[in-house]
């Protein structure tokens, strides 16, 4: 064959096997539960935007917002359209957090996703289920390791609870994947995706970054605090906290207003 054009002349791209390709993504966001004591900050939680499947596999179960890469789209473009379409919410970006390639991962075929993590601020609007979602909620997020050295993912909204139990598999390139032990009432291998993207969430955290994402422009320290406290699930003490995020901050002229306390000086990010 003498030339490209001959070469591409004659290729035949059904002479090879191909998988379909979808998007999946995981949409966090922190929601403020009330305090006992109208004086103290409300209790934060992160929660995570899940929707009940309306058709098979696995219909009326809970998963990630995502579909299938349609022609003459990016997979980001995909994923933005399928949460749009599914959730009505709208992410300002995405971070990709890794491609789910396992062989039977779903019982329709050779699928490989895509996952990508997102991150609303508390100024969005209502999540509301859409096209082939029967239901779409946020559920407060609980993720730790037990005694036995395997992670229980646990997830709430109201009444009702969904678990998985899952394995650490390898770290590399900052990024941890898990094998799932149990995958509960979770579709597919979303709990192995759910886990992953929290923990690069949770790493990312460490150094402030995407812990901004969750406020609002203007923000008290404390309120700073409590997203970091929030995503990393830790306590942190102030003096220290400060001083390490005195560089990545200025003040405004602002105070908060009506908060049943003194007001406190509002920030911005540098």
């Amino acid at each position: 064959m003498n030339s490209e054009f001959d070469y591409l002349n004659s290729y035949n791209i059904n002479d090879y096997e191909r998988p379909s390709v979808t998007a999946d993504i995981v949409v966090f966001t922190i929601r403020s539960k009330e305090a006992e004591n109208f004086r103290k900050d409300p209790k934060n939680a992160l929660s995570l935007l899940l929707i009940k499947r309306g058709r098979h596999p696995y219909k009326d179960q809970w998963a990630l917002p995502g579909g299938f890469l349609s022609p003459g789209e990016t997979i980001e473009q995909c994923a933005l359209r399928e949460i749009e379409e599914e959730t009505s919410v709208t992410p300002a970006s995405l971070m990709s957090v890794g491609m789910f390639s396992e062989p039977g991962r779903d019982p329709r075929g050779w699928i490989i996703s895509n996952a990508f993590v997102s991150i609303l601020g508390g100024s969005e609007g209502p999540q509301r289920a859409g096209d082939d979602a029967d239901d779409a909620q946020w559920f407060d997020v609980n993720f730790e390791q037990n005694e036995n050295g395997l992670y229980m993912l646990r997830l709430r909204h109201e009444d009702i609870c969904l678990s998985a139990v899952l394995k650490e598999e390898k770290s590399r390139f900052g990024m941890t994947s898990f094998v799932i032990e149990d995958r509960g009432s979770l579709a597919f291998d979303h709990a192995a995706i759910i886990a992953g993207a929290l923990t690069a969430l949770r790493s990312r955290a460490k150094d402030f970054e995407m812990i901004f994402d969750f406020l609002p422009e203007k923000f008290t320290l404390t309120e700073l605090q409590n997203v970091q406290e929030t995503v990393m699930n830790i306590s942190l003490l102030s003096a220290n906290f400060r001083r390490k995020v005195a560089g990545l901050v200025e003040e405004t002229d602002e105070y908060t207003e009506g908060a049943g306390h003194r007001p406190a000086k509002l920030y911005r990010r540098k």
